[in-house]
């Protein structure tokens, strides 16, 4: 059972522990198709209806766990004067895109995209109810409901400075009919970003095998110096961090 496996299965016990046949049901169908947004609208509106208030869901780890991974990155991408352009992707009811946005001293525009409109309305309700106060006035923050497999409809390339992927790539390649949808999100990332702009991809997959599929799922794109770094070990699950540089992708 993999890592990701365990979290929903704690995550279905957590959630649904009031009826046992509704979190068989919801968690089955949630874990066979992690690539389709009828399961994630499922997942999040049982999540909201059993709990009166709204509380921030993380997959794998929270904001804190690294914070000092990301603010490197939004200080030299700000080089260019400009605000920094951020994209949380598969952002569901997490707190990481805001607390980028909250925390970042240099200007930011934080866009937290995912597929499920329930995931999209609960934030924009939340923040909308407790607005989140950032450090640089300056700085803005969108919710933006988007199929990410679908990226380049949305984003031209060159448009983006940072990705966060913390755990929508590992859902996608444990789906069923996910795996080619994950590379060609892969791609679609790098081409999205501007010149030596970084995808981070926050997984438990073990390096061997994630590295090798980064390698595969970017052939043909001269692209991706990837920079591997270890984010902790959280309930027994070692947690990585892969970071995708991106070069010359657009020309």
């Amino acid at each position: 059972m993999s890592a990701l496996t365990k979290w929903f299965t704690l995550a279905g016990r957590r959630v649904f522990s009031t009826c046992s046949r509704q979190r068989s049901s919801v968690t089955i169908e949630l874990m066979e198709n992690m690539d389709k947004k009828s399961a994630w609208d499922r997942f999040y509106s049982e999540t909201s209806r059993r709990s009166p208030n709204f509380k921030n869901f993380e997959w794998f780890f929270g904001f804190d766990a690294v914070q000092d991974l990301i603010t490197p990155l939004l200080q030299t991408a700000s080089l260019s004067r400009r605000p920094v352009q951020v994209l949380d992707l598969g952002c569901g009811t997490s707190a990481l895109g805001p607390s980028i946005y909250r925390d970042s001293a240099l200007p930011v525009r934080v866009t937290c995209a995912d597929i499920s409109t329930v995931a999209v309305q609960l934030m924009r309700e939340h923040v909308q109810a407790n607005p989140v106060r950032p450090r640089n006035a300056s700085s803005q923050i969108e919710f933006l409901e988007l199929d990410c497999t679908r990226l380049d409809a949305h984003y031209r390339p060159s448009s983006l400075d940072l990705i966060v992927d913390k755990g929508t790539t590992d859902a996608l390649l444990r789906s069923k009919e996910g795996a080619e949808k994950a590379a060609s999100l892969l791609r679609q990332c790098l081409k999205a970003l501007r010149r030596s702009g970084s995808l981070l991809q926050f997984s438990d997959e073990d390096p061997d095998a994630r590295l090798v599929w980064l390698e595969t799922a970017a052939q043909g794109l001269a692209a991706a110096d990837v920079g591997l770094q270890e984010v902790g070990v959280l309930r027994g699950v070692c947690y990585y961090c892969y970071h995708v540089t991106a070069h010359d992708v657009n020309k």
